[in-house]
């Protein structure tokens, strides 16, 4: 799923739209990735002389990537809205700087009636730097 493909899926448009490319997406597992870049505005303040990628963005980022499992699942249509109600288990192992390429990996846990939890780990050259169990739901567009 190029990012023509992901626009048309979520609404996020930058600087919030934290998914360059989903590599691969079938109804219970995905892979997408995330370029991390220097010139990104969060990295001006977080840390100056230091700059990693705020926590609370990497989990936005493994959110935005289950999209594409999500737009999988019966009932959903184009246009639907899906929201983050729950974050449970976030681990954050090590720090991700920008020139990382941040590979966001998951599977679906379940999906029933619109809402639904996903299992997601954030990695860098194939190590953990994070992980989460995030729940969502859906609203249709």
């Amino acid at each position: 799923m190029d990012i023509q493909e992901i626009l048309k899926l979520l609404p996020h448009r930058y600087p919030f739209l934290l998914v360059d490319r989903v590599l691969e997406a079938d109804e219970k597992r995905f892979r997408a990735l995330k370029n991390v870049t220097f010139n990104e505005p969060h990295f001006q303040g977080h840390f100056p002389g230091y700059p990693i990628m705020p926590g609370v963005l990497i989990l936005e980022a493994m959110a935005q990537a289950a999209v594409g499992t999500i737009a999988k699942q019966p009932g959903f249509a184009p246009g639907g809205l899906v929201f983050l109600v729950g974050v449970e288990e976030a681990r954050f192992k090590r720090p991700v700087v920008p020139g990382d390429t941040l590979i966001l990996e998951g599977e679906l846990l379940f999906f029933r009636r619109g809402l639904g939890k996903v299992a997601v780990k954030a990695l860098v050259e194939g190590e953990e730097r994070a992980s989460a169990t995030l729940s969502f739901a859906v609203r249709e567009g």
